[in-house]
């Protein structure tokens, strides 16, 4: 959608979906709206619609209230149900009585409502004022402002956030295409990992410096403690999961940071969960997490080569790796390549400042899992 305000100077690039079962006023809808220049695309029933919103990026609905089959107030109730990776802004049209349609709908989860016949210029007030709302929704750059956070501890990462997270979309894209995985990966999936896997490793904020930092090899009771990185990460995620139930991005973030170091076979940390036990955000970014530290230099080793990270991936499938995220890696090895190349540490990233090792942050116990 395109609604420039001048009270909030904000535009919104994605399209609107239109709901309505009556040709006549879903191309009349269509006509108003691209008047006023901005895009929408248009759905002729619920059913149909509701496909669009699960696989699509919409982030406003404005649909008919009235439709056989499933109505719009069925349509609303449907999509608050399922959480999704964006908030969706539900707009009822309808000729019904007004007090009627606001309980109901209010009831179902919509926003506001539109009286038929519509006047364009309420319409487009009401719309602006959609996009406001949706516009408060800054999800994504929090996000990834945390994760940069944690990042700058650690000032060899470099580009890898980048990479992490055009890996996993593209590991997470691939099975949505497999029947395996076909009612679980969807389009809405493949946003929510790419937006979340970049706080796989929150958790190193609370890990004292003279671990996080250490220019060599981890003792044996140091690397103890850097294995807790992965419940710092889950404990603070979790806490929001909490305060905001509803947030399905919290959730899929917050088992990302505990499982990603999961093995398939049972021998990873911090549970010692086993294939299908293991979410499956967190084995997907198991896969794009070693990749990228293979490939990638430190001052405790070289980058290995592409062809070397490979074969480590390769032999381990069904012990290090879920053999299926093993096979849709090895499928999008050429895909893999360019973005390891063209997010390149030294093109992307200028050198962090070397952060002070003042401060540690102490890591509390380890808890039991259920």
């Amino acid at each position: 959608m395109i609604i420039h305000d001048q009270d909030t100077n904000q535009t919104s690039q994605a399209p609107i979906l239109l709901v309505d079962d009556d040709p006549a006023c879903l191309g009349m809808l269509s006509d108003v709206l691209g008047a006023l220049g901005i895009p929408v695309e248009t759905a002729r029933d619920g059913n149909e619609a509701l496909e669009m919103i699960y696989q699509g990026d919409f982030r406003i609905v404005l649909s008919d209230w009235q439709m056989p089959g499933m109505s719009g107030v069925e349509l609303c109730r449907r999509v608050r149900q399922r959480p999704l990776s964006g908030y969706v802004y539900f707009i009822l049209l309808t000729s019904l009585d007004r007090q009627h349609n606001l309980v109901s709908g209010l009831r179902a989860g919509a926003d506001d409502f539109i009286t038929k016949p519509f006047d364009p210029e309420e319409l487009n007030i009401r719309l602006r004022a959609a996009n406001r709302i949706v516009s408060l929704e800054s999800r994504n750059v929090i996000i990834f402002a945390l994760a940069k956070l944690a990042e700058s501890r650690d000032p060899e990462t470099g580009a890898h956030l980048e990479r992490m997270r055009e890996y996993s979309r593209l590991l997470a894209e691939d099975l949505s295409h497999q029947p395996k995985y076909a009612d679980i990966v969807d389009a809405d999936y493949v946003r929510t990992i790419y937006l979340t896997s970049p706080l796989h490793d929150i958790g190193k904020v609370g890990i004292p410096d003279h671990v996080l930092l250490k220019p060599g090899k981890l003792t044996a009771e140091e690397f103890e403690i850097m294995k807790q990185h992965t419940l710092v990460g889950f404990h603070t995620l979790d806490a929001a999961v909490r305060e905001q139930p509803e947030a399905a991005y919290l959730r899929f973030a917050r088992d990302i940071a505990c499982s990603h170091h999961e093995k398939y076979d049972g021998s990873g940390y911090p549970y010692g969960l086993k294939g299908e036990d293991i979410p499956l955000c967190g084995r997907i970014v198991a896969v794009a997490d070693v990749y990228d530290a293979l490939t990638t230099a430190r001052v405790y080793k070289e980058a290995f080569s592409h062809e070397k990270a490979c074969q480590i991936i390769r032999e381990g499938s069904g012990a290090h790796f879920d053999p299926d995220i093993v096979d849709a890696f090895f499928r999008h090895e050429e895909e893999i390549v360019d973005i390891n190349q063209r997010l390149n540490d030294a093109m992307v990233c200028p050198e962090l400042p070397q952060m002070s090792p003042s401060v540690s942050y102490p890591v509390g116990p380890v808890p039991t899992a259920n």
